[in-house]
């Protein structure tokens, strides 16, 4: 078994290719062809829900894989939409929610939400590079979390995006040297830690983002010797969303503050 830095680096020199291979695998293809065949039929939340084959599609695509079962939780997201700060979506701390519902914002642009760019060829982007990362998790798990911090790194504006995210914390963590117990401190405490540790603007800096990964990568395999499971770290259906619920209202409250 090869180690988390050198696995990481086979797979993020050779990117483009390495996506094409995942997008040219028979299921992979499969499903993609009928995704883009079908989804400018679908013209409401009802016949989004209604065809388990395009919902299953887009629910991995945006790593919410997990959360399939829970239609009523969905539904209720797509309805209510992101224009209201007080809406479903905007309120829970998992973002992958969020951004679910801004794309298919079937709240403000009804029949025309999947003619847009980012509801097709974008959603096919999303569902290969996902596959990639579970695929990558499969053989080594610390793989699959430098790749996921890899492409949502330019997402991150301040410490409690990184606090509201499962697997962005555990990158942090152990890229930092944050003790898992730093977890039980109180929210603005944890972010002044991040903060003193890490500049935020660094994480749009390919270089000095790379330079992260590989800390972590190396660190990863230190801590890891007898790695254990993480998909409970991309399972929101485990934490209310992805994020315990007293830390949810610690973000929460100090978002609505700021």
């Amino acid at each position: 078994m090869s180690t988390t830095i050198a696995a990481f680096r086979q797979i993020s020199s050779n990117l483009p290719s390495t996506l094409d291979q995942v997008a040219k695998d028979p299921q992979v293809e499969r499903e993609s062809e009928y995704y883009l065949a079908n989804i400018s039929k679908i013209k409401s939340i009802d016949d989004f829900m209604g065809n388990d084959r395009i919902y299953r599609y887009v629910m991995k695509a945006y790593g919410l894989e997990e959360m399939t079962y829970a239609k009523a939780f969905i539904r209720r997201a797509l309805t209510e939409g992101v224009d209201d700060s007080d809406s479903f979506a905007n309120r829970l701390a998992d973002p992958r929610y969020k951004e679910l519902v801004a794309d298919f914002n079937f709240e403000r642009y009804g029949e025309t939400t999947t003619v847009f760019s980012r509801t097709q060829q974008g959603t096919v982007d999303r569902y290969v590079r996902q596959t990639l990362e579970v695929q990558a998790g499969d053989s080594n798990d610390g793989v699959r979390l430098a790749l996921y911090f890899q492409r949502k790194a330019d997402t991150v504006t301040t410490p409690y995006a990184l606090l509201a995210d499962k697997a962005l914390l555990k990158v942090t963590q152990v890229m930092l040297g944050l003790p898992e117990a730093s977890g039980s401190l109180d929210i603005e405490r944890q972010a002044d830690l991040i903060s003193k540790k890490l500049d935020i603007e660094d994480l749009k800096d390919p270089e000095k983002l790379d330079k992260m990964l590989t800390r972590f990568t190396a660190l990863w395999d230190l801590d890891n010797a007898q790695p254990a499971p993480i998909l409970s770290l991309f399972d929101t259906a485990s934490s209310g969303g992805g994020i315990a619920t007293d830390l949810l209202s610690q973000v929460q409250k100090t978002l609505r503050r700021g």
